[in-house]
């Protein structure tokens, strides 16, 4: 389906505030939120070494008079240190998705899951997402905030939801051939995890009635859009949303698709360069920056995400005020230096989309056996691809290791696999291992 047979649909009114009315909007709430953390330990000690309070926000220039706030802030006051709120109005309790050591605990109050709900009806109709559609949601349901957060928007929006939660791809398989839902939710890896198995099973993943496929949760590239609309026939959608500051909403595309809408009404956002924390250009890349502005339970203030991405203030076609932001190209903690190079996962993924005969999966190893970074990058070959003459796989292999170089600056191994014999995940995939951070902790 043609992203211009969408209709442009609006969730509420407070999408379609002119700038004057959305500053003015995050002025009194941004005041508002200064005053409702201002006895959190946490803050209360940081407001009073900068010197500031919520009667000295007299513009939107003076957050930047206010401290930033870290994960590491977070995991110091672990569990409940940072909220606002007395523990009996706690109505929820998420968490960060990370797999080692202790999650990164997020409270909400009613209030806030209603809000939450909100935001992520707004995305989802933006995205096509209609009363009537049946919305199948391959998401985890647990901590992690993703499938709670879908689930409550799709019922927000009037739509059906199939909680079919993560794991067992072949009873997804069934399920979608079965109950023939409209829209997909998952993660981009793993809606392509579904087309490669369906295929495996002899089932056409395009002959699943699914329409739409609303994705977030990790980075992933236009490229892999493509690949996944061809795969299952959808029109696949971008959002983007992270624990800390509420979980899937912050932000999401619009029938246009030309960047995600971030809610602005609710979170002011900041893109900043993350070794001098000032601000960068539209357009430019930066670290994100969020303020939680109607948040309750755990309100942050300038939380810095570690996710890079750029701006665009520009006028939208579909109406919406909200600043679009980019797609996240990785994070500041997950970028390579690899010879003295920045490099992003997201960018081998850029490469591996490009040249014709491989699946978009790939796992990157990097060691230092002496005093020279060497980086290997496994790649599947699709099966239709896979040739036992030796020449025509040199030559995948050299088209592959000419692409990464041009993309990346950086000449890395390159290692052909067998289809379907590198690890899968049903959650956020894992693209990385740094034996260099190995060899450091042991």
């Amino acid at each position: 389906m043609p992203a211009a047979a969408l209709e442009n649909h609006v969730w509420d009114a407070h999408e379609l505030l002119s700038r004057e009315e959305l500053q003015a909007l995050q002025l009194k709430r941004l005041r508002e939120c200064v005053e409702r953390v201002s006895n959190v330990p946490f803050y209360k000690k940081a407001f009073a070494a900068a010197g500031v309070s919520a009667k000295q926000i007299r513009s939107l220039d003076d957050l930047r008079r206010l401290p930033f706030t870290t994960k590491q802030d977070l995991r110091e006051n672990y569990p409940f240190g940072f909220l606002a709120v007395p523990r009996e109005e706690i109505a929820r309790i998420h968490g960060s998705s990370g797999t080692t050591g202790k999650p990164t605990i997020v409270a909400y109050t009613r209030h806030d899951l209603e809000t939450w709900a909100n935001l992520c009806a707004r995305f989802l109709v933006a995205g096509g997402v209609r009363p009537g559609h049946l919305v199948h949601v391959a998401f985890g349901y647990g901590l992690f905030t993703g499938g709670f957060g879908l689930h409550a928007g799709i019922e927000k929006v009037g739509a059906a939801v199939i909680p079919a939660a993560s794991g067992n791809t072949p009873r997804h398989i069934m399920l979608l051939h079965d109950l023939e839902p409209d829209v997909l939710v998952c993660t981009p890896s793993y809606a392509l995890n579904i087309a490669e198995v369906a295929e495996q099973e002899g089932v056409d993943p395009r002959s699943f009635k699914l329409c739409l496929g609303h994705f977030g949760a990790e980075p992933w590239t236009e490229d892999m859009r493509r690949e996944i609309e061809t795969r299952l026939g959808i029109l696949a959608f971008d959002n983007y949303g992270l624990s800390e500051v509420i979980g899937p909403g912050v932000s999401g595309e619009c029938m246009y698709r030309c960047g995600m809408h971030i809610q602005e009404d609710h979170f002011l956002v900041e893109c900043l360069d993350p070794e001098t924390l000032e601000p960068v250009a539209d357009g430019e890349r930066g670290e994100l920056v969020f303020t939680t502005l109607t948040k309750e339970a755990m309100p942050l203030i300038r939380y810095r995400t570690r996710d890079i991405a750029s701006l665009n203030h520009a006028p939208c076609p579909c109406g919406r005020s909200g600043v679009r932001m980019s797609r996240v190209v990785g994070r500041t903690d997950d970028m390579l230096i690899i010879r003295g190079v920045n490099v992003f996962p997201s960018q081998i993924e850029e490469a591996l989309l490009r040249v014709e005969g491989t699946a978009p999966q790939y796992v990157i190893e990097i060691d230092r056996p002496g005093t020279l970074d060497e980086a290997i990058v496994r790649v599947e070959i699709r099966p239709q691809d896979f040739s036992d003459k030796m020449s025509q796989m040199q030559a995948l292999r050299e088209r592959i290791q000419h692409e990464i170089a041009s993309i990346t600056g950086v000449r890395m191994h390159v290692e052909l696999v067998d289809p379907m014999t590198l690890e899968r995940s049903v959650g956020k995939a894992k693209r990385v291992i740094d034996h260099r951070k190995e060899k450091l902790q042991g």
